[in-house]
């Protein structure tokens, strides 16, 4: 099963996979932990002053046992959900595999969340217990307007008070652990929330067969092996920094490393050199960072592989990469409903030139084609639809519908079944590699020409004064609506309406005529996500609040 014996083909892998975590006798904790050599590295958790703690998989084993036998004992069984409010830790990992060694749902929740994000899922979720780490303790006090105390348990890393268990009491009380039982590829494992643009967060009921589409793509994506050190830097309180800066670790028993400490160019680059990390993931928004912050690149990277996911990677960056990192950024796409699906794939049955601005191909085991905006069938070759999943020719696929939620289940689904709708615009070229545009309500119609933003955006940050951008619609009488952009200036670079013609011209005359920014906004800084994603909604709410 592991990433060292490979099937001949990545068909024949994917069967292989699948015949892994679909069958009835499968244990999650085996998969993740047992059947790795007890000296084994599991992880190198790194401090903010570099110092670190190396976690086996011995000490993984024995740690998560304990806390899975506390839980049991707490009353927590296969099934019922417990949620993590936590730093990257080893605490946090042994949390982890002693939920799943138990058979309980992982509960994912990020810790910049305020208190109210973190009670509407752990509410919505029905968590029997919530581990936290002492910062994030307060956030799971009771409401002040709730009299009554909240339905779940709180277990604290820190020192325990009143109304919370001590983490480390509960390892320490040396409890029976209970058997990992085999629940099959149908039992569920994490219970994670995905937002949209309106209404309650969505549940996505993740089960333990997705482990062979998460684990396909380390192989085929990342191409994970035991001499790498992967390090990604998303925050596992999300699905990318979950499903593949943890899960495909253990999946592949691949060395790991989690940084212990915010995001600063000069300890992004410390770290890489210090600790001769080979195999690096990251959202585009880190690696921009890095290029604009002025601070060089270590000359000694033992960098490998680099990966970016989360929106679309712009060519800039990666003229940039090829000589600060020494590799090319591989641009990777997927969902927190389905994992990854199309990707530059690193691994070298699949490598193929990087064309600029693609996201890549289907990802083995699944089919992604484009489908016309007015019916289900495939566009022509070249025209921008809607991005979707062939789930007739998709084994990999594990998503059935949100959890509790019928109306928004359905908007994802073809009524016949046959396709996922991702939400996303793009087009696919002849050799199958796909292009990313935008999310369905963000695309731009002016005069009968549908824009897409993230095209018009690669163009503009690859102006030399432009850091970041994000181009919306604004809307007009004659046309109905046209492009206008906000741009966050690099360097020394001083708006002025000069610059903004500038940018202007540069759109024209490299991209199209019709798409240029009729307006240039020069902003301090951009509304984006948690997790770094530009949020164009904002932009265009505070547009329609100026009139």
């Amino acid at each position: 099963m592991g990433q060292n014996t490979p099937a001949d083909t990545p068909a024949g892998r994917v069967r292989e996979l699948l015949a892994t975590f679909q069958g009835s006798e499968v244990s999650v904790a085996h998969a993740l932990c047992d059947r790795y050599d007890t000296g084994a590295v599991a992880y190198n958790v790194v401090s903010a002053d570099l110092s670190s703690e190396v976690l086996t998989y011995g000490e993984l084993r024995d740690r998560s046992s304990r806390f899975g036998a506390a839980l049991h004992a707490l009353g927590v069984r296969p099934g019922d959900r417990v949620a993590t409010l936590m730093g990257k830790s080893a605490d946090y990992l042994v949390a982890l595999i002693g939920i799943w060694r138990l058979g309980a749902v992982h509960v994912p929740l990020f810790t910049a969340f305020a208190a109210a994000a973190v009670a509407t899922r752990l509410v919505s979720s029905k968590a029997k217990v919530v581990v936290v780490d002492p910062d994030q303790r307060p956030k799971v006090a009771p409401p002040p307007d709730v009299s009554s105390a909240p339905a779940w348990l709180i277990v604290t890393t820190g020192d325990p008070d009143a109304d919370a268990l001590a983490f480390g009491d509960l390892l320490a009380a040396g409890s029976v652990p209970a058997p990992a039982p085999s629940l099959g590829g149908e039992a569920p494992i994490i219970h994670i929330f995905t937002s949209g643009t309106t209404g309650n967060p969505k549940a996505v009921v993740v089960p333990v067969k997705a482990l062979a589409s998460f684990q396909a793509y380390a192989e085929f994506g990342l191409n994970l092996r035991s001499d790498d050190l992967y390090w990604c830097g998303a925050d596992p309180g999300w699905a990318y920094g979950l499903y593949f800066g943890v899960l495909a670790t253990f999946l592949t028993g691949t060395p790991g490393l989690l940084l212990r400490a915010g995001f600063s160019p000069e300890l992004t680059w410390a770290t890489l050199e210090r600790f001769g990390v080979t195999n690096f993931a990251a959202a585009p928004t880190v690696y921009r960072s890095l290029r604009n912050s002025g601070v060089p690149a270590p000359a000694r990277l033992a960098l490998r592989s680099a990966s970016s996911a989360g929106e679309p990677l712009t060519a800039d960056v990666n003229q940039w990469a090829r000589q600060a990192l020494g590799v090319e950024i591989f641009d990777h796409y997927g969902q927190t409903e389905t994992g990854m699906l199309i990707n530059n794939h690193h691994a070298p049955s699949l490598r193929a030139p990087i064309k600029p601005g693609a996201m890549g191909r289907s990802m083995p085991g699944w089919r992604a084609v484009v489908l016309d905006q007015g019916a289900d069938a495939p566009a022509p070759i070249g025209r921008l639809g809607r991005v979707a999943m062939d789930l007739r020719a998709s084994p990999l696929a594990w998503f059935s519908g949100y959890l509790d939620d019928t109306k928004r289940s359905a908007e994802k689904f073809s009524g016949d079944g046959r396709w996922y709708f991702t939400g996303d615009l793009g087009r696919v070229d002849g050799d199958g590699d796909f292009f990313f545009s935008s999310r369905d309500d963000d695309v731009i119609i002016m005069a009968g020409y549908r824009i897409g933003p993230a095209e018009v955006e690669q163009v503009i940050l690859a102006h030399p004064s432009v850091a970041e951008c994000a181009v919306v619609a604004a809307p007009d009488q004659i046309r109905g609506e046209v492009v206008e952009c906000y741009v966050v200036l690099g360097g020394d670079h001083a708006p002025s309406p000069a610059l903004a013609k500038d940018i202007q011209n540069w759109v024209k005359t490299r991209y199209a005529a019709h798409a240029y920014p009729r307006t240039v906004h020069f902003a301090q800084s951009l509304p984006k996500t948690a997790s770094g994603k530009i949020q164009r909604f904002a932009l265009r709410r505070r547009r329609g609040g100026r009139g």
